[in-house]
C-alpha cells in the first residue's frame, strides 16, 4: 500500500509541475501592448484601432484612461473574424431548412 501512495504522490506531483509551466508558458507570450504597438501588431492605423475600442468590437485593457491590448487577446478577436466562405453559409442554410421543416 504505501508504494501505491508513494506512486500517487509523485503523478500528483508531476501534474502540478506540468500545470505550473503551462500557466508560465503563457505569460510568457503574453505581451501588453499599448495602443501604437497594438496597431502595429494588428496593420491598422491608430484611428483604425480607437474606431475598434470606441464601437467595443476588439478585446481591450483600460485601467485607466490609456487602452492597452493583450497580444494573445488580439490573435484570438482576429481567429475568431474568420469569413465564412459561400459553401459554409449555404450548408448552414441547408441545416436551417432541414430543421425549420421537421418542426
Amino acid at each position: 500500500m504505501p508504494n501505491v501512495v508513494r506512486q500517487l504522490f509523485e503523478k500528483v506531483e508531476h501534474i502540478e509541475a506540468l500545470l505550473f509551466n503551462l500557466h508560465h508558458d503563457r505569460e510568457a507570450r503574453e505581451k501588453l501592448l499599448p495602443v501604437q504597438e497594438a496597431a502595429d501588431y494588428l496593420k491598422i492605423t491608430v484611428a483604425a484601432l480607437y474606431s475598434l475600442v470606441s464601437r467595443r468590437q476588439i478585446p481591450v485593457k483600460k485601467p485607466g484612461r490609456r487602452p492597452y491590448f493583450l497580444n494573445i487577446e488580439l490573435d484570438e478577436w482576429i481567429r475568431a473574424g474568420k469569413l465564412k466562405t459561400n459553401d459554409e453559409i449555404a450548408r448552414e442554410a441547408e441545416t436551417e431548412l432541414i430543421t425549420d421543416h421537421r418542426k
